[in-house]
């Protein structure tokens, strides 16, 4: 355990990416070590080497499939993984780049059942043998920590911040989303050990990410409202969305080699955010908290994967201010959930703080903004608490803006990467 400690701490400066938990414990997210690559857009010829069907890569077909997720505190979809294909419920995940899925037998003892893949009923899968470039340390765009287990095979191991982690093999495996629309042998972790009961379906914007390696040049969810412990169903598409045309889109911000800093998570989907409206009131938030300073602090980031929004410090004193003016009487004094939202209120008082503090509007470039209905602006927590869904970057360790599903919520939110924006669009979305 001391040695798992003393490499966590090394590995601190790189903790970007946040990863929304199991709905019944009583954390709202955990942090995991992102896997930092080049962007695609100076992706080099050489990348082809680490694939050994590099041509076929090149040849995939535009996927396009629709599917329904569950909704708790992460967005969960299942798709159809191997050869004949086996269902696994995957958490999506844009903050993230590797992705893995549950090969663990054991059944667990609590339900609902877990659902693991098993590799002896593939004809596609095949483990990376010890040898393989991506499981040599030196390889710097892939930087998860591996080892060479017993069987020669490439072994990983995945640390999450409250000290959980999950581990197994990288392994090479298909999608089969229909008889015509079957990938190659994707990169994938397969997990014999892990703390949680599904895997990731890891897609941001490198290039051992699903979305990446699947050639996807776009995808949408729309996150349903959130109804109490019944799961609400939303809606997934990778490829075309037939309600795009009513979205609003922002480019991504983009940052050259040169301009990477320690505090900067180059993988991320950045977008230009330029201040925040509550109740109506444009606060005094200067646009610079919201940018990438020269540090890298400061970028805002929209993540499927992390559960609530996190602000910068300046940013979120002046959220916390006005929240303050407009109902600070009724603030449970001291209280702090999940060691990050200590804006909360006993249940009781919740409709009423609603009402009190109005509508939120994010403001982005172009005129975008989200507006979020002042009936979600407070999470019920349990034990007759509800919190503002706003926490400190701070509190996760990190330096940036994030904006989680829980603001996302009856939002169309669209990664178009063939043209490097992000779209949304009002909807109820179920």
């Amino acid at each position: 355990m001391e040695i798992y400690k003393a490499f966590l701490l090394l590995f601190l400066s790189f903790l970007h990416i946040t990863i929304a938990k199991k709905s019944h414990e009583n954390k709202p997210f955990s942090l995991s070590f992102p896997l930092t690559t080049t962007p695609l857009s100076s992706q080099k010829s050489s990348t082809n080497s680490i694939f050994q069907s590099s041509k076929a890569m090149t040849r995939i077909p535009s996927l396009s499939y629709k599917s329904n997720f569950k909704y708790s505190m992460a967005l969960i979809v299942t798709l159809p993984i191997g050869t004949p294909p086996q269902n696994q419920e995957m958490v999506l995940d844009t903050g993230s780049q590797l992705s893995w899925i549950q090969c663990n037998k054991k059944i667990p003892k609590k339900p609902p059942p877990t659902t693991s893949f098993d590799p002896s009923l593939s004809s596609s899968f095949s483990a990376l043998p010890c040898n393989h470039p991506l499981c040599k340390p030196r390889i710097p765009d892939f930087t998860l920590p591996t080892s060479c287990d017993q069987k020669r095979l490439c072994h990983y191991s995945y640390f999450y911040a409250d000290g959980t982690l999950a581990e197994g093999n990288l392994v090479r495996e298909k999608f089969t989303f229909s008889s015509s629309q079957i990938t190659p042998p994707l990169i994938l972790g397969c997990a014999t050990e892990s703390s949680d009961d599904k895997g990731i379906l890891g897609m941001n914007l490198g290039r051992f990410s699903f979305a990446s390696q699947a050639k996807v040049q776009k995808f949408s969810y729309c996150v349903p409202s959130r109804q109490g412990k019944i799961l609400p169903s939303g809606t997934f598409y990778l490829g075309q969305n037939p309600n795009s045309y009513m979205f609003q889109y922002i480019n991504l911000l983009t940052f050259p080699q040169s301009q990477r800093m320690p505090n900067l998570d180059p993988l991320a989907y950045t977008i230009g955010m330029v201040g925040i409206k509550i109740g109506g009131k444009r606060l005094n938030i200067s646009e610079r908290v919201f940018r990438p300073n020269a540090g890298g602090s400061g970028q805002t980031m929209i993540d499927s994967g992390t559960q609530y929004t996190f602000l910068v410090e300046e940013a979120y004193n002046k959220v916390q201010e006005e929240i303050v003016k407009l109902v600070g009487s009724k603030l449970k004094k001291g209280y702090v959930y999940g060691g990050s939202l200590d804006m909360c209120f006993d249940t009781i008082n919740s409709i009423q703080v609603e009402q009190l503090i109005g509508d939120m509007t994010l403001e982005f470039e172009n005129r975008v903004e989200i507006m979020i209905n002042k009936e979600k602006m407070l999470d019920d927590v349990g034990g007759g608490v509800h919190c503002i869904g706003i926490g400190r970057s701070d509190s996760l360790g990190i330096a940036s803006n994030i904006i989680g599903n829980f603001h996302q919520q009856n939002l169309w939110v669209e990664f178009d990467l063939s043209n490097r924006r992000v779209g949304f669009g009002k909807a109820e979305c179920k």
